[in-house]
């Protein structure tokens, strides 16, 4: 994780490029810090912009042309990206060279060569890029993560992952179900935070794996079923159902000398049969919160640009063993 120099002083001025529904959560969260003004709003469909401008913030520029925001003298510090994955390159290169940091949503681009060229970029200087992968900012996994790379607990042996959403029941007539525009579909999309998640958490890296998935109707992958190895010999087993009538996440990560569980938001510690609660003692943060952090305050930047490729990696090996019914070795 790199570290941003603190440069800006508050307000920081912020675009919010994409109005729709992941742009209305980062408005609200935006809008909620002192150290933010919301200054412009920019969305193909302008009634999107004005409703959130309206909203949060009744002074912000609106534009539906991303050029045109471009080529405003509209004076910005930032923006947060929350297009379709095929626009963040253009949009997140963009920007970065208009001199304005860039938080991104996940994915961070739809192909392998442009993470790359966006991850070198990003090293090269210049301008701050994050990803929103929100889970690295909540005090639940802050807390696991340090218990599991303390070395307490001896290494890590096994680690379960377990997702279901009501999420092939929202995405009728989206880009989220269209092959082109989301690769991966459940798995791609809202299973992206849950792959960041493992490698997050455990600071291992995949090995092998072997996928079964069905599409139930969708364009895109509803069901994934997820059998692996990662580093040290660690098993890995995940399933993410983008079909479910309920929501349910549940995470346990098998070490030698203790057995660590997430479940409804809490999270538990076992031993000898003995199941402990283990109280939450950090504070909660949120991907918006965080990059502001790293602009004013000079805070380490939480998910830099280089997280994005294990993920795209391990989400490309898990599709090529789905449609070949093949083991697959990770790069």
């Amino acid at each position: 994780m790199d570290r941003q120099q603190s440069s800006l002083t508050p307000p920081v001025r912020v675009a919010l490029i994409g109005c729709g529904q992941i742009g209305r959560l980062h408005a609200q969260r935006l809008a909620r810090d002192p150290r933010v003004e919301l200054a412009a709003f920019c969305d193909p469909l302008r009634d999107n912009a004005v409703q959130l401008a309206a909203e949060y913030a009744d002074k912000g520029e609106v534009f539906d042309d991303f050029t045109a925001l471009l080529e405003s003298p509209i004076a910005l510090d930032a923006a947060v990206i929350c297009t379709p994955t095929q626009l963040h390159f253009e949009q997140t290169t963009a920007c970065r060279a208009r001199g304005w940091h860039v938080l991104c949503e996940k994915p961070l681009a739809e192909s392998r060569e442009r993470i790359v060229k966006m991850i070198d970029a990003a090293g090269a200087g210049g301008p701050l890029l994050s990803v929103a992968y929100q889970r690295r900012h909540w005090a639940i996994y802050q807390m696991l993560r340090r218990e599991l790379q303390s070395g307490r607990w001896g290494p890590i042996q096994t680690v379960t992952f377990d997702l279901a959403e009501r999420w092939q029941q929202t995405i009728g007539g989206t880009w989220r179900d269209s092959h082109e525009h989301n690769p991966g579909g459940f798995l791609g999309d809202a299973g992206s935070h849950k792959v960041d998640l493992l490698f997050f958490l455990t600071g291992l890296q995949p090995e092998e794996v072997y996928a079964v998935s069905h599409r139930h109707g969708s364009q895109v992958e509803i069901v994934t079923a997820i059998a692996g190895k990662l580093t040290g010999d660690v098993t890995l087993s995940m399933t993410l159902t983008g079909n479910a009538e309920h929501y349910h996440e549940d995470i346990v990560i098998y070490c030698q000398d203790a057995d660590f569980i997430v479940k409804q938001d809490r999270l538990w510690r076992a031993e000898n049969n003995d199941l402990e609660e283990i109280p939450i003692d950090e504070t909660c943060s949120d991907p918006d919160r965080g990059f502001v952090d790293c602009l004013v305050a000079g805070a380490t930047n939480p998910a830099a640009a280089d997280c994005a490729l294990p993920v795209f990696d391990f989400t490309a090996a898990v599709l090529r063993s789905a449609e070949t019914g093949r083991m697959v070795r990770c790069e």
